[in-house]
């Protein structure tokens, strides 16, 4: 279990007297103190010249050979130390798109990270967005346990107001003998009536079968194919357990959420730049500020007239000219 703290004891580095100190990690902290007081001997002769020293000594010996070896600080003991980074002491940069990240360059390497291991997840629901093929979803419903009730669907329509009465005539004209209708498996020989200022779910049953372990999966694979071809990339299953209970489990082929139907790009370096405009923030261009007015600077006093000086920024140039000009 990684500790929630750095723990040094007796750190002599420079003018330090075998200082002790815990320091909590993932939260900001600041050395602060006079002239002279040890605040660099602490934060980047002590800790940052230990941590980049034990990471250079985790690497291989070919590697070392290009990065430049660290005296060890003087101290006892200093333990929950990570790896480290520092930024020079010198003036900041005055561009508003310059953070650590980009000084140390390690957001180049975090933007590529990011898009290899990212795992995808709505913004609405929080589901695990992914894709799967119709092999991998029928591999993952034979590993259902042996006897397991299996309904294949296909998703027509999801909450959309209508009689649908074209949609369940072309179903029928298609070979579909059921469908699911609000949560109803109905028979589509028979007249089906829907409300039409609500708002139904249905969905084509595809295929019915039971689980079985010494089976072969064609039929399996052929049933998720035409429900996926006919759900449009969606597939419903609901499985009925041999012990009682049921359950409903959606996929889909395509990079979005089956629930709330909202479909994301592939995971690529640029998506996590704010430089770049398929990254960055629509509201504040990347920049993690927007710039607003304040009314009540603009106009201080509500009661005086435009004339009278009612607009501030105006004041200025009022005074400059000697009054309004036309």
């Amino acid at each position: 279990m990684e500790p929630d703290s750095i723990f040094v004891k007796g750190a002599r580095e420079h003018n330090l007297k075998g200082i002790t100190l815990d320091i909590p990690k993932k939260k900001l902290v600041v050395f602060t103190g006079v002239s002279g007081s040890g605040k660099s001997s602490l934060a980047f002769d002590t800790l940052y010249a230990e941590g980049q020293r034990r990471y250079v000594e985790s690497l291989s010996a070919y590697a070392r050979q290009f990065l430049g070896q660290m005296e060890k600080p003087h101290y006892d003991v200093i333990r929950g130390l990570s790896p480290t980074i520092s930024i020079e002491q010198k003036a900041a940069s005055n561009n508003p798109r310059s953070t650590v990240g980009t000084i140390t360059e390690i957001h180049d390497y975090l933007r590529v990270l990011f898009a290899a291991v990212g795992k995808q997840h709505c913004t609405i629901c929080g589901r695990r967005v992914g894709k799967q093929s119709a092999q991998q979803i029928a591999e993952e419903l034979s590993k259902l346990p042996e006897g397991t009730r299996l309904t294949l669907l296909a998703p027509l329509i999801e909450q959309r107001k209508g009689e649908h009465k074209d949609v369940i005539s072309d179903a029928r004209k298609r070979g579909f003998a059921r469908a699911r209708v609000d949560g109803v498996i109905r028979d589509l020989d028979e007249e089906i009536e829907l409300d039409k200022k609500r708002k139904h779910d249905i969905a084509v049953v595809v295929d019915r079968l039971v689980v079985k372990k010494d089976d072969g999966s064609r039929r399996l694979i052929d049933s998720v194919e035409t429900a996926l071809k006919e759900g449009k990339g969606v597939l419903q299953a609901i499985t009925l357990l041999p012990r009682g209970g049921e359950t409903q489990s959606i996929y889909s082929e395509h990079l979005s959420c089956p629930v709330d139907g909202i479909s994301f790009p592939e995971l690529a370096p640029h998506s996590f730049s704010f430089n770049n405009p398929l990254g960055m923030c629509h509201e504040c261009n990347g920049l993690g500020t927007r710039p607003e007015m304040d009314p009540d600077l603009i106009v201080p006093d509500p009661s005086r007239s435009i004339r009278g000086g009612a607009v501030e920024p105006w004041n200025h140039a009022l005074e400059k000219q000697g009054g309004w000009t036309f």
